[in-house]
């Protein structure tokens, strides 16, 4: 699975420097010299980092065989991408990846699937975003991604475990 660790905006200067938007929290080890970095479109890449620094809060970053300010211009909204194959597992039982997340069956504590988390917000406080049903007319809920609400997330089996109070996974329940 190709996951996204930055969007290239715009040119920098006439040398061919351009703007990244970062979207990794590893930016240093992702935008490191030598570093060869696949994108999307594929047709644009792969591109390899020649320099990198940042410059009033702003990652800018040099590819080698892009020399000047048009050739820059036409990398702009260039996804960045690693394979996620590429990403050691994390040392804490608690902390999950995006697409770790993605595609796992929402289960409650008796075990009755509700339904699938089809995405992951972070927006002051992590949400998953749960699928439930799956025709056209499937609707979503958020669920906050804590402990006290998901008390138990098992990649083996694929399975995420919501306990929380009702309304929360079935809007019609609130009492």
């Amino acid at each position: 699975m190709q996951l996204v660790v930055g969007r290239i905006g715009r040119p920098h200067g006439l040398r061919g420097d351009v703007s990244v938007e970062v979207r990794t929290d590893e930016p240093d080890r992702r935008f490191a010299p030598g570093t060869a970095l696949a994108t999307d479109p594929a047709s644009t890449g792969p591109l390899v980092v020649e320099s990198r620094r940042w410059h009033s809060g702003i990652l800018l970053v040099r590819f080698e065989g892009v020399t000047g300010r048009d050739r820059a211009e036409e990398l702009r909204g260039t996804m960045l991408v690693i394979d996620s194959d590429d990403i050691p597992p994390s040392d804490d039982p608690d902390e999950f990846y995006d697409h770790q997340l993605i595609g796992l069956t929402v289960v409650k504590p008796d075990g009755e699937a509700v339904g699938e988390v089809s995405d992951v917000l972070h927006h002051g406080q992590d949400l998953l975003v749960v699928r439930r049903g799956k025709s056209a007319g499937a609707t979503e809920v958020y669920v906050p991604f804590v402990k006290a609400l998901v008390p138990e997330v098992d990649l083996v089996k694929g399975v995420l475990v919501v306990d929380g109070p009702a309304g929360l996974l079935d809007p019609d329940e609130i009492v």
